[in-house]
């Protein structure tokens, strides 16, 4: 036994020499490559291994030192690339109007991922002998030419050989990654990639990652130019769609220094769960051993196809313990025809000159292989061993990507060989003679013209003349059965990025050790009734949980802005959904309403009765004392004063809210007029008691009707102008009680409401200065204390309530006018009426004619008194 290890990372390829139960053997060649002789030969230059080289060539025409190299990771589903070189040139064979019955041949070479072996199996192409002869071509006559080259999996590789191939003018196909620094004709003039959209890409990633809501990821990419472009584009691509980048790894290659701390890039990787991985699988060999050797848990990988999860040497399961559920974008392809078939039937009996499926064979049937007398023995293989039988960890029998690349270019190449032989032969400059076989520059025109991008067969490739690009999405999973497999579950379709359509069934997916989608925030997720709030100092991704205010709702997780309930409805408490406010207005069954009705019930009885009792008693001389048709106007008036509040009760209607405030208005005007009318007779009374005076009372009786009706004619002017500009109507409060849609009647225009307000001030100052002057006459024929401090309770209940109406809402303002109407007219009723009620019932006797005359008589005493003196007698 052998145990080889690269003991930086723990990376071992166990040999095990075991007996000689079971064999199969095939000689070695003397060239380290494998070959077959054709008219024309396209060299393949393939990697089947990953090396620490310790070869040392020393080119020269005698001598070549080598040692052998030191293999930490073998990648045997990579032998899938060199079958479908050889595939593609049987079915090229089958042709033979293809290339006019010329044949073609291969010579394949591993170069491992070692830049020295690309040059020197480059070399070996040109030469035509291994070890290389530089600048000589030592090929036989029975050996075909080379016309071009298919290889290069890795950036480094592609670029040594093609260095060597361009030197002759020799076309080299890469079936790698696309590489944007390959694309220098003047370094690499004998070099084609395969395109690649990379805004495809991008987009594909992007709308996965948004589809899922992973807003917070990783990304990690090779240490190179390819990885630095991809950060650069991918970082810019995810801000502009609202997606942050937790964290950027680059990781060198192998055999660089490693200088990645495995702890702290393990801690960033399940800090987020989500990682975007760009890079090949060489180029990701020790970011997945990292991985491999921290087993961190619930860890979701989103990939290409350049990078194969499955194709980790870690044994059969582990891969799929720590990397399943990972998802990849590959470009969409279709099958090659017959070439499942084709890797059934592969077993090295049947390819005895294969110097690879040796090796290849061993690792996959996992039985050892020994080399003696020039002869390699495979021991413990089954004799009936198939690929198609094999797990997914080390055969894939669906075409990988890069397989079908080589296919593609040898399909390529054989189309540039038609098209030459085909002017050849229009020209009649074909003959049978080897030496007019196509020099390798002579194919350059054709491959420039697009080969690549063309049809090729049954199957369609990239195309990037075409204006859409399909990718295919696959999950790492494993099925019912115990077995491991790539699916397809979805595909991602550009044409631009205003055209882009993502097509995923997600139960289709298994997240591996995750039980269910995982998530990828920066802050776990807000619940309903939440915002998210931008954190100061953080990424924008980073956010915290705000509540709605009072109004608005979240009724999802992870809702940037609350949403406005609509003016009817309101949010509850948890403010995650809107419920439909309850209609209200103040009403006979509320309290409230209840308590105004009776108040308002009751003072207009007591107005009625005053009103009774005062035509019961008109002829006693305190009810005639100051007009009895006053008293009568100003009783009826209070009487529908105490009833105006029935007006503001109840649900308003466009009829209440015209009539409810003219109504109060018109009323109040005619009850405010006849006591400036009262009061002015007041005074006009007492001057009338002297001689000369009695015309004078009666100008005065007939003035009082006129005062009460234009002071009330004139508030109904200024009615009549609001009604007919903007009269009052209907409307809704939506915010002035919670949950409650308050029904109320809209003013309309609030310069008439407070111009009606205005005049009844001005007509309850005027009688209160007039009440004010006349205060002191005898109180006999004087009502004008009593009117005084009426009206000092009239005033001082409205300027009360302009202050208390403007700062109240919604049904408290049709209480607060209810009351100042209440308690406004009870100050009238009782300052004026019912000390007059006292006397009419309980102090009769102060009420008799004969008492008044007494009373008269000494008052005209004092006046004339007062004359003299005034006369100065």
């Amino acid at each position: 036994m052998s145990n080889q290890c690269f003991r930086g990372y723990e990376f071992c390829i166990l040999n095990k020499l075991e007996g000689q139960s079971s064999s199969l053997s095939s000689a070695i060649s003397a060239s380290p490559g494998y070959h077959q002789d054709g008219d024309v030969i396209i060299g393949g230059l393939f990697s089947l291994r990953a090396t620490l080289s310790d070869s040392k060539y020393m080119f020269g025409f005698q001598n070549t030192v080598y040692l052998p190299d030191f293999v930490f990771a073998a990648l045997p589903k990579h032998y899938q690339h060199l079958l479908a070189m050889v595939f593609a040139v049987e079915q090229i064979n089958k042709d033979a109007n293809l290339l006019f019955n010329l044949s073609l041949g291969f010579s394949i070479f591993n170069v491992d991922f070692t830049e020295m072996k690309a040059v020197a199996s480059s070399m070996s192409l040109l030469s035509g002998k291994s070890p290389p002869v530089p600048n000589y071509n030592c090929r036989t006559e029975k050996k075909g030419e080379l016309v071009a080259v298919v290889g290069g999996v890795s950036t480094l590789i592609t670029t040594q050989s093609s260095r060597v191939l361009s030197l002759y003018n020799v076309p080299q196909i890469s079936y790698g990654p696309f590489d944007l620094s390959l694309r220098d004709r003047a370094q690499l003039p004998s070099l084609y990639q395969f395109p690649r959209d990379s805004a495809a890409l991008y987009q594909g990633i992007i709308r996965l990652l948004l589809h899922f809501g992973w807003v917070w990821v990783g990304l990690v990419v090779p240490d190179d130019i390819r990885g630095e472009t991809f950060l650069r584009d991918m970082t810019q691509e995810m801000a502009n769609n609202g997606l942050c980048v937790a964290f950027a790894e680059r990781i060198p290659e192998f055999p660089a220094e490693d200088i990645v701390d495995t702890y702290i890039l393990g801690e960033k990787i399940s800090s987020t769960g989500i990682s975007v991985v760009f890079g090949d699988t060489y180029s990701l060999l020790r970011f997945a051993f990292n991985m491999f050797s921290n087993k961190y848990c619930c860890k979701i990988f989103v990939t290409t196809s350049d990078w194969d999860i499955t194709t980790l040497p870690f044994g059969p399961s582990q891969s799929y313990t720590y990397f399943g559920g990972g998802l990849s974008f590959s470009v969409h392809m279709g099958e090659i025809p017959g070439f499942k078939d084709f890797l059934r039937n592969i077993h090295p009996a049947k390819y005895p000159h294969d110097i690879f499926i040796q090796d290849v064979w061993s690792m996959i049937f996992e039985c050892s292989h020994l080399t003696k007398d020039g002869t390699r023995k495979l021991n413990q293989c089954s004799q009936n061993g198939t690929l198609a039988s094999q797990g997914l960890h080390v055969w894939d029998m669906n075409t990988s990507p890069q397989s079908y690349k080589v296919y593609t270019a040898m399909n390529a190449i054989a189309q540039a060989l038609h098209e030459e032989l085909s002017l050849r032969m229009e020209k009649e400059f074909i003959e049978k003679d080897r030496s007019m076989t196509p020099q390798p520059w002579q194919l350059h025109p054709f491959l420039q013209r697009g080969q690549l991008e063309r049809s090729v067969g049954k199957g369609n490739i990239m195309n990037k003349m075409t204006s859409t690009t399909r990718l295919d999405i696959f999950n790492y999973q494993s099925l019912l059965n115990g077995t491991k497999a790539q699916v397809k579950v979805g595909e991602f379709t550009f044409q631009s990025h205003g055209v882009q359509h993502l097509s995923l069934n997600d139960e289709l997916i298994t997240w591996g050790e995750c039980k269910k989608t995982p998530s990828a925030d920066c802050k776990s997720h807000c619940e309903p009734g939440y915002k998210k709030e931008r954190i100061i100092g953080k990424p924008f991704c980073c956010y915290g949980c705000m509540p709605c205010p009072e109004g608005k709702i979240a009724n999802e997780s992870d809702m940037d802005e609350c949403i406005k309930c609509p003016e009817d409805h309101y949010s509850l408490e948890v403010e995650v959904q809107c419920l439909p406010k309850i209609p209200t207005f103040l009403s006979y069954e509320d309290t409230l309403g209840v308590v105004l009705v009776s108040v308002a019930i009751s003072f207009a009885v007591l107005s009625a009765l005053i009103l009774g009792l005062f035509i019961l008693y008109r002829h006693t001389p305190i009810v005639r004392a100051n007009n009895t048709n006053l008293s009568y106007i100003l009783l009826v008036s209070l009487m529908l004063c105490f009833l105006c509040p029935l007006l503001f009760i109840g649900q308003p209607s466009p009829a209440t809210c015209a009539l409810r405030q003219v109504f109060f208005a018109v009323v109040f005007s005619v009850a405010v007029s006849a006591i400036l009318a009262k009061t002015f007779i007041v005074v006009v009374a007492f001057k009338a008691t002297r001689p000369g005076k009695a015309s004078q009372m009666r100008l005065v009786s007939r003035g009082s009707n006129a005062i009460v009706v234009l002071g009330s004619l004139i508030q109904g002017c200024i009615c009549m102008v609001w009604l007919g500009t903007s009269p009052p109507f209907p409307d809704v409060d939506s915010q002035s009680e919670f949950g409650h849609l308050v029904l109320l009647c809209n003013e309309g225009s609030p310069v008439a409401f407070y111009c009606v307000l205005g005049y009844l001030g001005f007509l309850a100052l005027l009688s209160l200065m007039i009440a004010f002057v006349a205060r002191r006459l005898p109180d006999t024929f004087n009502e004008a204390k009593m009117i005084t401090f009426s009206m000092l309770v009239f005033c001082s209940v409205w300027v009360c309530f302009l202050p208390t109406y403007l700062s109240t809402k919604g049904r408290a303002m049709v209480a607060v006018e209810s009351f100042a109407i209440l308690a406004s007219s009870a100050g009238l009723l009782g300052c004026i009426f019912l000390p007059k009620c006292y006397v009419l019932l309980l102090r009769s006797d102060s009420n008799s004619r004969k008492k008044l005359h007494e009373q008269v008589s000494s008052i005209r005493q004092r006046n004339e008194c007062s004359s003299d003196i005034i006369d100065g007698k």
